[in-house]
């Protein structure tokens, strides 16, 4: 069976790249593998059909001779430790990159999401103008960490890995952000992910649902 991908529908940011299937989308193009995409709307998501590959009704989910995954980054683990180039051959090297792909989802997105759910759901609240700053600081901390660590390197850990692709799909979120312009090594190794043609082929593919159903609903 070919690979599919279950995803928005309708893209809720609006054609910007930063649904979580992007990454998925990102590894595949990558690695080179053929994939099949499934939109499904909000409401579908609440179903029991969608429920069973996805248990907390979110997106994505990933299909494939049999096997069902959710959470794009297991699915761009599961991808990566299957299919040659985007791991490092070097057992030591290897270790590192992994550390380095659970550091993007466990310690460097939560603030970022923290930060970003507070702007869009809590601006009206009493307590937002007082809470904000501290949102912003431990942001304005992981990205100093994080620059520190990359330094003058192109990448994480040598070449391009899957490290990379979810730290940089991870950054990305703040792309209208005050805290990362405080960051250029950070914003010059955003950059250099969104460069690679990979990525580029992987937002046009997202971009261009959103693009679709824009239309048709003119």
């Amino acid at each position: 069976m070919p690979i599919t991908l279950t995803v928005f529908e309708d893209s809720p940011d609006r054609g910007r790249g930063l649904a979580r299937d992007m990454q998925v989308r990102w590894a595949l193009e990558e690695l080179g593998l053929a994939y099949a995409v499934r939109g499904v709307s909000f409401a579908t998501m609440k179903g029991a059909e969608h429920l069973a590959r996805q248990p907390f009704g979110q997106i994505p989910a990933f299909e494939e001779d049999g096997l069902t995954l959710f959470e794009s980054g297991a699915i761009v683990l599961h991808l990566a430790e299957r299919h040659p180039g985007l791991l490092p051959a070097d057992p030591h090297a290897r270790a590192r990159a992994l550390a380095w792909m659970f550091a993007a989802v466990s310690t460097i997105e939560p603030p970022i999401v923290e930060w970003a759910m507070a702007r869009m759901l809590e601006r009206d609240a009493d307590w937002f103008a007082a809470r904000q700053p501290m949102l912003e600081e431990r942001v304005r901390t992981r990205l100093a960490q994080l620059a520190a660590r990359l330094g003058e390197r192109d990448w994480l850990e040598g070449g391009f890995t899957a490290a990379d692709l979810l730290m940089i799909s991870v950054l990305r979120r703040l792309e209208r952000a005050p805290m990362l312009p405080e960051q250029p090594r950070l914003v010059a190794y955003i950059a250099r992910g969104e460069a690679r043609p990979a990525f580029q082929r992987a937002f046009a593919a997202q971009r261009a649902l959103f693009e679709a159903r824009a239309r048709a609903n003119d």
